[in-house]
């Protein structure tokens, strides 16, 4: 069996699971080029649960070594915790067009990955991410990390890039699976 084939009979598979708890599994993912956050929750739109977080430690060497640790990790982190879909912040402007570039790679490093395991992709501006988790579009990152402590019911303190991963996979929670639901 091709590797394509397992892995979108393994996303039946998690769907079917899942969808009977009600609940969708949502890998979200704050890209950068020197650290990438990454937060995995349980969601049905309503209630999340938190199932872990982390961010990703990049090599200070080339720029294909830490796309190759990217697609690698989230990877790895994808077939270990199975989630179904995959929430990824966009590319804002920078002042600097390089960041930007870098950024936009990872990005598509975090993309590939998602889309070799099966997930659905979706993609959220910062302003949308900073508004579901905070209330306010343009909320500083001690204020992201402390709503995504208290919305997730946690007592650790988060790391910026691991809370800024989970506050996007929480603005797909209240995006997305509110507005499936709407139109059942």
């Amino acid at each position: 069996m091709s590797i394509l084939m397992s892995n979108f009979l393994m996303a039946c598979w998690r769907i079917s699971v899942n969808t009977k708890q009600g609940k969708i599994r949502i890998l979200g993912i704050d890209p950068g080029s020197i650290r990438t956050g990454y937060g995995i929750i349980d969601s049905d739109g309503y209630h999340s649960s938190y199932i872990s977080s982390g961010y990703l430690k990049l090599p200070t060497t080339s720029l294909a070594d830490k796309l190759s640790v990217i697609f690698a990790s989230l990877s790895e982190i994808c077939q270990q915790w199975q989630p179904e879909h995959m929430a990824v912040e966009e590319v804002f402007m920078a002042k600097n067009p390089m960041s930007a570039l870098k950024l936009g790679h990872a990005r598509g490093a975090a993309i590939s990955a998602g889309c070799h395991a099966g997930l659905e992709i979706y993609e959220y501006t910062a302003k949308q991410v900073k508004k579901s988790a905070v209330g306010y579009g343009a909320a500083s990152k001690d204020q992201m990390q402390h709503m995504v402590t208290r919305l997730l019911n946690l007592r650790k303190e988060l790391q910026e890039d691991e809370a800024d991963g989970l506050a996007v996979a929480i603005c797909h929670a209240h995006t997305a699976l509110n507005t499936k639901q709407i139109k059942k």
